[in-house]
């Protein structure tokens, strides 16, 4: 399947979004298709990265948060799988092998977090986030009570949910839009990368 709305050439979008998509593909090796196919509406380019940015990296805003990289990443690869966004699970779930050093979690919580090689903590994180993904209107008193239990705080339930619905809007765009995972990602975090040789 192909794309339907083709990207923009690279040289004429704003400097700003130039600069950071050369940051990306100097850090990656390539450009994640992402920011090439949201590129073209720069307005919106830039809006749905600063949520991104706030939400996944709260630490370089100065924000401290209780969910660990890999565990942001389990949340986006799980509730990607339920809304069946072929480029979040690949794209995410190879992040989330990297942050976890776990070749393999990532298919397990794509596929039935219970049964996935992660701590009862992070299960009932899922199970959260899960709940926030395909039944909102049902998250009661006794789902908080339940995070609570497992140490989960205020704030890090708010961060649960907030990477939950902002990856449901990303899932939504990504599946209409026939937006295709890099052919990169599909092995990223599996096999050992090669060293490059000392010079």
């Amino acid at each position: 399947m192909s794309e339907r709305y083709p990207h923009p050439d690279l040289n004429s979008l704003p400097e700003d979004i130039r600069a950071r998509i050369a940051q990306v593909q100097e850090k990656a090796g390539f450009i994640p298709n992402v920011f090439l196919a949201f590129a073209r509406r720069p307005a919106e380019w830039r809006a749905f990265f600063a949520y991104h940015d706030a939400l996944m990296e709260p630490e370089s805003a100065g924000r401290s948060s209780g969910l660990t990289k890999g565990e942001r990443e389990m949340i986006v690869t799980a509730t990607s799988a339920a809304n069946q966004c072929l480029y979040c699970v690949v794209a995410h779930g190879a992040i989330l092998r990297i942050h976890e050093k776990k070749p393999f979690v990532a298919d397990q919580v794509a596929i039935n977090p219970a049964k996935a090689d992660i701590s009862a903590r992070q299960k009932a994180m899922l199970d959260f986030a899960m709940k926030v993904c395909l039944r909102s209107q049902d998250v009661g008193e006794a789902d908080f009570a339940a995070l609570h239990a497992h140490g989960w705080g205020d704030e890090d339930i708010w961060d649960i949910a907030a990477i939950t619905a902002f990856f449901g809007m990303s899932n939504r765009m990504a599946s209409f839009a026939g937006m295709q995972p890099n052919p990169e990602f599909y092995l990223m975090g599996r096999v050992p990368r090669e060293k490059k040789p000392a010079n």
